[in-house]
């Protein structure tokens, strides 16, 4: 389900009744078109998200813990100056739109009460965050800056009068009589209810039309149904999947198939929906380059490999050079130069013909040279050939493991993957390169005994955690064969509970993370080796134990540590 009117109806009347008269403590901007408000109502610390991003703009609450940058953007800076501080008086929709007005109470510079209206334009693409004066309706600032180039119906920059968008002539199903045109039968009555009624988005449409059998008759009590649901807050959070897809819904919609889960609230359910697609979407983003990058070294490498292999097949047949040219040695007599070619008896093959190609421009004892020198070329090139191939398989696995950990990253994670990167050659280095500490600290999780479970989440991570961080006597997981996190069990007898736990994490952490059935090595530290001058990340090891485990999404997200 789209974040339609009907949604955000009921969006508002939840988050009402948790952050009203709640004050706000803290401010943050983790991404470009978000903001975090933490505001503290009712005796607990609550996390309002504001997103205009363009595909997954929405208001929520969020247990999502988001990275805030270490320079908070010019936007950000204007919300702490006029919003630390102040009360939430009121959340308010404007009738059955995306609109959505935060009412605060603070006070300005010289002390008086001032009301300030944080807006949020819930609009896809045209997504914005403003922030008010409510008394001179002026724009104090605005997460997305438009010019009047851009927009002639409004002007969307700090100082510029705040104008609500372009109004409609639909009618609000929460203060309208329920009834459909019947005079504009080439429209289905999906079609007739996004007309004809403000802030219906599809999949609702779909469900009322389905309710009401595609009746017109049916269609008000159809429809009386859906706003009954929203006015007295009869909402059952969905999350319904159907195989790679899923979507969400505030009512279990009979028209949708697919496995269904439930919520208690509708900020649970979104937590559940978006953090997974938003997270990929910004690491696609934001790592867009990263990923350009290596695949174009990784293709480049693999089509190295090709030809290397055909340089070595050629190779194989090194033999037929030297018989040709012992063969024109043996039958010297037999020839004269200017010849373009002769057949001679190959005595290896029980004296079957051979033809062999002459050069007209040399003698008979130069041509058979020229096989021999051909023949002893080919044998020194399969020592070189043999050391490029392995040189260059180790260049494809490293740069494989750094496609599976961009594949597998948060936006975090990206740092310290350009860092590597850089330091391995492939990025040109910024002038002022600084490696953060975080970008060294594993992720932490607990096992259900509470055994502490680490997972580096990039190669600078895996040598650090493996060499460094580990004890001899923990216990080392990784996929075998396959590009993936280095895991470490805090424990030189883990409970065989928390292996399975352990290679669960490290299965999910792989580039193997939806296969059924993937086997992990299980060894202690004491059996790892870092050869000299290896790449990031990369160790060898021994007298190893592998199980097989099929990667579970919720248990890992069980076991991460908060």
């Amino acid at each position: 389900m789209s974040f339609d009117g009907l949604f955000t109806h009921g969006m508002v009347d939840e988050l009402g009744q948790t952050l009203e008269n709640g004050r706000i403590s803290k401010i943050h901007q983790p991404y470009k078109n978000e903001i975090v408000l933490v505001i503290r109502a009712n005796g607990k610390n609550h996390k309002l998200l504001l997103s205009s991003h363009p595909s997954y703009a929405r208001i929520q609450l969020t247990e999502i813990p988001y990275e805030n940058p270490a320079a908070p953007p010019t936007f950000c800076m204007i919300l702490r100056k006029y919003l630390e501080g102040a009360v939430l008086k009121e959340i308010k929709q404007i009738e059955n739109d995306r609109i959505v007005h935060f009412i605060f109470k603070n006070r300005d510079e010289i002390g008086d009460m001032k009301n300030i209206i944080l807006v949020a334009e819930i609009m896809g693409r045209h997504s914005n965050l403003f922030l008010i004066e409510e008394s001179e309706q002026k724009i104090i600032d605005c997460i997305k800056h438009i010019s009047p180039l851009q927009n002639s119906f409004r002007t969307l920059l700090p100082g510029a009068t705040y104008i609500n968008p372009p109004k409609s002539n639909q009618l609000n199903p929460f203060d309208a009589e329920f009834f459909l045109p019947v005079d504009q039968p080439e429209l289905s009555m999906k079609q007739l209810i996004q007309k004809t009624y403000q802030g219906i988005g599809a999949d609702t449409a779909v469900e009322i039309s389905y309710q009401a059998e595609e009746k017109l008759a049916h269609f008000p009590k159809a429809m009386q149904k859906m706003v009954t649901d929203f006015s007295e807050k009869n909402l059952t959070p969905t999350l319904i999947i159907q195989g790679n897809k899923s979507s969400f819904v505030p009512l279990p919609f009979a028209s949708i198939s697919g496995e269904r889960q439930s919520f208690q609230t509708l900020s649970e359910l979104l937590d559940a929906f978006y953090q997974g697609k938003a997270e990929r979407d910004r690491v696609q983003q934001q790592g867009a380059d990263l990923i350009r990058i290596v695949q174009t070294e990784l293709n480049r490498n693999q089509k190295k490999l090709v030809k290397l292999q055909q340089s070595l097949d050629e190779t194989e047949h090194a033999d037929i050079y030297r018989i040709k040219g012992e063969l024109l040695t043996a039958f010297l007599y037999e020839m004269e130069k200017g010849m373009p070619e002769i057949t001679l008896a190959n005595f290896y093959e029980d004296n079957q013909p051979l033809k062999i190609a002459l050069d007209v421009r040399k003698t008979p004892s130069q041509n058979a040279q020229k096989y021999f020198a051909k023949y002893q070329k080919l044998k020194n090139a399969v020592a070189y050939i043999h050391e490029q191939q392995q040189l260059t398989q180790v260049e494809v696995d490293y740069l494989e493991s750094v496609a599976t950990q961009i594949e597998l990253a948060s936006p975090k994670d990206l740092v310290a993957i350009k860092e590597e990167l850089q330091q391995e050659g492939y990025l040109k280095k910024q002038k002022k390169m600084r490696t953060e500490k975080k970008s060294i600290q594993a992720e932490t999780y607990l096992a259900t005994d509470g055994t502490v479970i680490l997972v580096g989440k990039n190669n600078f991570q895996n040598d650090q955690l493996t060499l460094k961080t580990a004890k001899k006597t923990d216990i080392w997981l990784h996929t075998k064969n396959i590009p993936g996190s280095h895991v470490i069990i805090q424990s030189a007898e883990p409970s065989e509970e928390t292996l399975l736990e352990a290679a669960n994490i490290a299965a999910y952490f792989s580039k193997s993370q939806l296969s059924a059935s993937v086997p992990v090595d299980i060894v202690p530290v004491k059996k790892i080796r870092k050869p000299n001058g290896a790449k990031p990340g990369y160790v060898i090891y021994e007298g190893q134990r592998t199980v097989h485990v099929t990667p579970d999404a919720e248990l890992v997200s069980r076991l991460r540590k908060k």
